[in-house]
C-alpha cells in the first residue's frame, strides 16, 4: 500500500503554477503546500496589524480558485499551512470558494498553535504543532485541511498517520515520514534547485519540477517527481535537502525525534531515491514556540566609491558621517566596505566599491530623516565621485525572532472538522529529553604523503546552508567514499573558522553523519536576531555554504 504525497509550495511566493502542475502531471493522493517560515510569520503579523483579516497566505486562495475543481475530480486531498495566523478564516474562505464554484467540499482546519496572548509584547507567538491534528481531519473525511504553524514535516506525517493508521508511539514509522517530509518541504530544492553541482553534465535545472514522496506502511519512502518535469532527483539532491536547516543526529519535532544518523539513501532508478533505515525516538518534552516582535527601526545608505584611493575615500565619508551620528547616536551603527572594484576596470561599475552604513535604534527619529539628510548633504562636500545607490528613507521597522519552549500541555491542539465537530488532539504521552549523541566512528583517513593541489573545496564537496533564528547551519557532503575519508578528517571546526573568518568569536559545533558522508556545522549567533533583523549581508545564510565551497585549501590530487 503506497501513499503518494506531493508538494506544490516551499515558501510564500513560490511558483504560482505549481499547484496545477502537480495536479495534472501524474498520480497523487495528497498535495501539500508549505507557505510559512520565521520571516513569513512576521510579515503576516504586520499585515494583520493593518487588516485583521489578512493573517493567511492569500496566494493559496487564488491558486485554489484555478485548481479546486481539478483536485476534486482527481480525488486529491490538499493539506497546507497557508492558514498562517488565521487558519479558521482561510478555511471559511475556501468553503465560500467551493460554494461559489459549486464543488461539494469538506474543509477542516487545525488550531492551537497561537500563543500570542501568553507572550505580551510579541507580534506573533506560535507553537510548532505536529501532524496528528491533520490526521484527525483526514480520518473524518476532510478534502482540504488548513493549518497554522505546524512543523513543515507535519504536512506529511499527518496524512501518513491517517492513511496507515499509525499511532503516536510508532516512532520509527513516524520518523521515516518526517525525513520524507523534510525532503519535500522546500519544494524544488529536492529536484535540483539551489543545488551545489547544478552545472554537472547536461541536466536541465531551468524549471525544476516539484517533488513527491511514495510512502509505504513500513516507514520507507521513495522521493521522485512527475514524469517529464524539469530538474532531477538523485542521492545528492536528497542529501542536500536533508542537511538544510538541520543540525545533529537528532532531528526533533512534536511527533517524534528522527535519527538522521540512521538514514540510508540509495538510487532506485532515474529520478528515484529510496529512503530507508530511519529510526525514531519519542519527541522531546517541550514544543518550540517562535516569537516574532518588532525590534525597532533600521535605515541604510550605500556609498559608491569609484577608481583610485578606495580606502581613503571610505575613511573620509565614514569620518564625516560619524561626526553627524555623534550628535544623536543610534543604538547600533555598522559599516561594511565591499571591494567589488578592479584595477584598470573596463566599466565604471567594475571600477567601484560599495561602502554600506546600517543603523538601528528603537526610535525611528534616530535613524530617520536626520541620518538621511546628513548623507545627502555630503553630495558636494565629500570624496570625488560621490554618489549613493539610492536615496535613504525615513527608516523602516525590523523584526526580531526568538525561540522559546513550552510543555506539550501548554497548547490546545484541536482539529475542527468539516461538520462542525471539535476533536482534541492529546499531547505526547511518551517523551524523551534530547541528549547529545555520541560521536560516530569516522572512516580511516586517506594515506598521507601524496601530491596535493591548492583548489576550492567545492570541487570535491557539496554544501547547503540556511537559518534557524540567529544561528546558521552549513551542511557539507562528499560524493565518494574517498572524498568522505578526506573531508571527515580535514574539515574540522578550526579549519572551518580559517575558511570562514566571519565565524570568529562565535560558537561552532560540528556534527558528523557518516551514512550521508556529511558534516553539519551550526554557527551560533552569526545571524544576530534572525532574518528580519538583517544583521548581515546574507541574512538567511543561504549562500554561506557556497562561500565555504569557494575557499581554497590543499586537496589530494587523487580526488580532483
Amino acid at each position: 500500500m503506497t501513499l503518494r504525497i506531493g508538494n506544490a509550495s516551499g515558501f510564500y511566493g513560490d511558483r504560482f503554477d505549481a499547484l496545477r502542475e502537480m495536479l495534472t502531471g501524474g498520480e497523487l493522493d495528497v498535495l501539500t503546500g508549505d507557505y510559512l517560515a520565521e520571516l513569513t510569520m512576521l510579515i503576516l503579523g504586520r499585515d494583520r496589524m493593518k487588516d485583521p483579516g489578512a493573517g493567511y497566505a492569500r496566494t493559496f486562495l487564488r491558486q485554489l480558485e484555478e485548481c479546486l475543481g481539478l483536485a476534486h475530480e482527481r480525488g486529491v486531498r490538499i493539506v497546507t499551512n497557508a492558514g498562517g495566523l488565521d487558519p479558521a478564516g482561510l478555511a471559511d474562505r475556501v468553503r465560500e470558494l467551493a460554494g461559489r464554484l459549486g464543488i461539494p467540499l469538506r474543509v477542516a482546519h487545525v488550531e492551537g498553535d497561537d500563543l500570542t496572548a501568553a507572550h505580551p509584547g510579541s507580534l506573533a507567538a506560535h507553537a510548532y504543532l505536529g501532524g496528528f491534528g491533520i490526521a484527525a481531519c483526514l480520518r473524518e473525511g476532510a478534502d482540504v485541511v488548513i493549518t497554522g504553524r505546524v512543523t513543515d514535516a507535519a504536512l506529511v506525517t499527518g496524512p501518513a498517520a491517517a492513511h496507515f493508521g499509525w499511532a503516536p508511539d510508532d516512532h520509527d514509522l513516524l520518523a521515516g515520514a518526517v525525513v520524507a517530509g523534510h525532503v519535500l518541504e522546500c519544494g524544488t530544492q529536492a529536484t535540483g534547485g539551489n543545488y551545489a553541482f547544478f552545472n554537472d553534465g547536461h541536466r536541465d535545472v531551468r524549471r525544476p519540477g516539484f517533488p513527491l514522496a511514495e510512502l509505504h506502511e513500513d516507514g520507507t519512502a521513495v522521493i521522485t517527481k512527475h514524469p517529464g518535469t524539469g530538474g532531477f532527483v538523485d542521492v545528492g539532491t536528497v542529501t542536500a535537502q536533508l542537511l538544510y536547516e538541520t543540525a545533529g543526529a537528532r532531528y526533533a519535532g512534536p511527533d517524534v525525534t528522527a535519527r538522521l544518523d540512521t538514514v540510508r539513501l540509495t538510487q532506485d532508478g532515474p529520478d528515484r531515491v529510496r529512503i530507508e533505515g530511519v529510526r525514531g525516538e519519542a519527541p522531546p518534552p517541550t514544543l518550540k514556540v517562535g516569537l516574532n516582535r518588532l525590534g525597532g527601526f533600521r535605515n541604510e545608505v550605500t556609498f559608491v566609491l569609484t577608481g583610485l584611493d578606495i580606502e581613503a575615500k571610505a575613511a573620509l565619508v565614514r569620518e564625516q558621517m560619524t561626526d553627524v551620528l555623534a550628535k544623536s547616536p543610534p543604538a547600533e551603527v555598522r559599516w561594511d566596505l565591499v571591494r567589488t572594484d578592479r584595477p584598470d576596470a573596463p566599466t565604471e561599475e567594475t571600477a567601484s566599491a560599495l561602502l554600506r552604513l546600517v543603523v538601528r535604534d528603537p526610535d525611528q527619529a534616530a535613524v530617520g530623516r536626520a541620518l538621511s539628510g546628513a548623507a545627502i548633504e555630503l553630495a558636494l562636500a565629500s570624496y570625488p565621485g560621490f554618489h549613493v545607490m539610492a536615496p535613504p528613507g525615513k527608516g523602516a521597522p525590523y523584526g526580531v525572532f526568538e525561540d522559546v519552549y513550552v510543555p506539550h500541555g501548554a497548547v490546545d491542539h484541536v482539529a475542527f472538522l468539516h461538520d462542525g465537530r471539535r476533536v482534541a488532539v492529546p499531547p505526547a504521552h511518551d517523551t524523551l529529553v534530547l541528549d547529545d549523541v555520541p560521536q560516530p566512528s569516522l572512516p580511516e583517513p586517506l594515506p598521507s604523503g601524496g601530491p596535493t593541489r591548492r583548489a576550492p573545496l567545492g570541487l570535491v564537496a557539496g554544501a547547503r546552508s540556511g537559518d534557524k533564528g540567529g544561528n546558521a547551519n552549513v551542511g557539507v557532503w562528499a560524493r565518494t567514499d574517498d572524498a568522505w575519508r578526506w573531508l571527515a578528517h580535514t574539515l574540522t571546526v578550526d579549519r572551518l573558522r580559517e575558511l570562514l573568518p566571519e565565524t570568529e568569536g562565535l560558537k561552532v559545533v560540528r556534527h558528523a553523519l557518516p551514512n550521508l558522508r556529511a558534516l553539519n556545522f551550526v554557527v551560533e549567533g552569526i545571524l544576530g536576531e534572525g532574518v528580519a533583523a538583517q544583521h548581515r549581508f546574507d541574512p538567511q545564510a543561504k549562500a554561506l555554504g557556497e562561500w565555504l565551497r569557494s575557499r581554497h585549501l590543499d586537496i589530494p590530487e587523487a580526488l580532483l
